[in-house]
């Protein structure tokens, strides 16, 4: 197994590049204990470290769209979306946007306006459905460009076409749990990057998935491997044709 010290950051990226950008392509990424927990006293934070962070990093880089839940934005406190300035450089030089877009899932649309997160380097994008109520609608219109794609739900999949449509087909997922769920049940996940965190959490906290139990199994490969001096482990998962 390769280690992540030996990589210099043009081979970690290597590691984490798609072969064919102008596939759609959505990806996954988690942090979890060896027994499981996503969370420890409700935030992530708490299961990573400087090398999670190192591939987080990385795997940010490269997408289009940052995508995550309403509840993982106000739960963990995310911070506005702005690469590092190298970050920046080196996607520029890729002839990619400077920064990826961040686009939020909402059903009941439980965010303020006043969030920080709306001062991300380029307009968020807020994927909600025409059940949702229309005064947090048009309020967080005047700081974010609002979807309305479904009528009852989130529709994820005309999400997906919508990104892919403007040119953004590498979508990164950061959670929470529920959207992991919904994207996994619409089909949508082409590939987990897991990393696995030295620690027992104990009983208590959930998965890296949440929602509706099903049966359905989806089979994936595993396309790499790395080990951290500091004890993580960071595999990449594609999904098998």
């Amino acid at each position: 197994m390769r280690r992540l010290e030996d990589l210099s950051d043009d081979e970690l990226i290597a590691a984490y590049q798609v072969a064919d950008r102008s596939v759609p392509h959505l990806r996954a990424n988690f942090v979890s204990s060896l027994d499981g927990a996503v969370e420890i006293d409700g935030k992530s934070k708490a299961l990573t470290s400087e090398s999670d962070s190192r591939v987080f990093s990385v795997i940010r880089r490269l997408a289009d769209v940052v995508l995550v839940g309403a509840g993982t934005i106000r739960d963990e406190g995310y911070n506005p979306l702005r690469l590092s300035k190298s970050a920046r450089a080196w996607r520029t030089a890729a002839g990619l946007a400077e920064n990826p877009t961040l686009a939020m899932v909402s059903s009941r649309l439980e965010l303020s306006p006043v969030n920080p997160v709306f001062q991300s380097a380029v307009r968020p994008i807020i994927v909600t459905h025409a059940a949702s109520p229309a005064d947090r609608r048009a309020a967080l219109a005047e700081v974010a460009e609002v979807l309305v794609l479904g009528e009852a739900e989130v529709d994820l999949r005309a999400a997906a076409d919508e990104f892919a449509a403007r040119g953004m087909t590498q979508i990164l997922s950061e959670g929470g749990p529920h959207l992991l769920g919904a994207l996994t049940d619409a089909d949508l996940v082409h590939e987990l990057c897991l990393a696995l965190a030295p620690l027992l959490a104990g009983p208590g906290a959930g998965r890296i998935t949440a929602g509706l139990p099903t049966t359905l199994t989806r089979r994936m490969r595993l396309e790499s491997a790395l080990a951290a001096g500091d004890d993580y482990l960071f595999f990449r998962y594609l999904r098998e044709a």
